[in-house]
């Protein structure tokens, strides 16, 4: 039986013709970046909790025939010259200088590539070394508390926790893969991007590299993740596979005083690790995760303070070991003590994720 080699173009019109029939009773085209995400983590996750809506918003929205093409594309080093079709498809962030001023120029060129106020729970991880910007000024009420805190029935601020950040897509990690991701290949993302010199687009991406490529904190492991496939490997690597992802589930209450309602602990409410992943700024989604030591972490029902009525779904994380934070964290300027003193604990922002063992 002879077998005819296809010619690349050949297997791509091929694929692209398979990949625009659907499969299943639900219609699901079973090549979209969605569908495969969903088979991947039916294959890396062992545990029957739901499927986390939160990550599969994030999942590129690319079509599968448009999947393949701006990967062959990828292969070639020949995005640029279909960005606008790219970035449109793809729910990408390519154009931020002709973005309205209600982002401002200041959400680039200011926060690191990070909101400065997710930015500081990073460096709460096991920062060394201080983080002196955030203590110059006024920590925000309800940023940073104590567990004690989390009683039934108290009232306490809560701060804002609304993502700065404009909406973006992971990209499909057939594509995200072929891109170039480091600092010494600004020049190429320029590239793609068409960023010019000085531009907000060359600065957001020179910001995240940097902060990807800065060497972890004592005790942490850090990765930058690009895609939803990434992004569970790093998790299933230091947290093993029955693992589930906790978001805050909305913004309400935010910069309002809230009451505590029910409150769950996860892992038994025992000290746990989780890892936590926070949004960069960059044309495509990008998140950087990092390892979280000895915490407790617990799911709190929000409540009206007047109405009693539940509003929101918030996730709390007590980092219950303090000692090698710098004494000018923010954190004990708010609370007033020392490093290793007492636990510390905040919210999980909004479009913020913390990943913990399942119960």
């Amino acid at each position: 039986m002879m077998h005819t080699k296809l010619s690349p173009m050949t297997s791509l019109l091929l694929f692209i013709f398979l990949s625009s029939l659907t499969v299943g009773s639900t219609g699901e085209n079973p090549f979209t970046p969605k569908t495969y995400l969903i088979r991947y983590w039916n294959k890396e996750i062992q545990n029957n909790q739901a499927k986390p809506i939160f990550l599969l918003s994030k999942a590129s929205p690319l079509s599968a025939a448009e999947s393949a093409s701006f990967s062959k594309l990828a292969a070639q080093n020949a995005l640029g010259s279909q960005l606008s079709a790219f970035c449109a498809s793809a729910n990408l962030l390519c154009f931020p200088d002709s973005l309205p001023s209600a982002f401002g120029q200041k959400v680039y060129v200011n926060s690191t590539g990070v909101n400065a106020g997710q930015r500081n729970y990073r460096s709460a991880a096991s920062a060394k070394g201080g983080s002196n910007e955030f203590t110059k000024q006024r920590v925000e009420p309800g940023k940073f508390f104590r567990e004690s805190m989390l009683k039934k029935g108290k009232v306490i601020p809560m701060p804002d926790i609304n993502d700065k950040l404009p909406e973006r897509s992971f990209l499909p990690r057939s594509i995200s893969s072929k891109q170039p991701f480091s600092t010494l290949k600004v020049s190429e993302l320029k590239h793609i991007f068409h960023a010019g010199d000085n531009s907000t687009m060359e600065t957001m991406i020179v910001k995240s590299l940097s902060e990807c490529k800065r060497a972890p904190n004592p005790g942490e492991i850090k990765r930058c993740v690009s895609s939803a496939e990434d992004m569970i490997d790093f998790a299933v690597s230091m947290l093993g596979r029955n693992i589930d992802i906790l978001t805050t589930k909305n913004v309400n209450g935010s910069k309002q005083s809230i009451m505590i309602g029910s409150i769950e602990g996860i892992n038994g409410g025992k000290v746990t690790d989780s890892v936590t992943c926070h949004q960069l700024l960059f044309p495509y989604l990008l998140y950087y995760c990092h390892t979280v030591p000895k915490v407790r972490v617990y799911q709190v029902d929000i409540l009206d303070p007047n109405s009693k009525a539940k509003i929101n779904n918030g996730v709390a994380i007590c980092h219950m070991n303090t000692s090698s934070w710098s004494p000018t964290h923010a954190a004990f300027l708010a609370l007033g003590s020392a490093p290793g003193r007492i636990e510390v604990c905040h919210w999980i922002f909004q479009n913020d994720l913390t990943w913990t063992v399942v119960d």
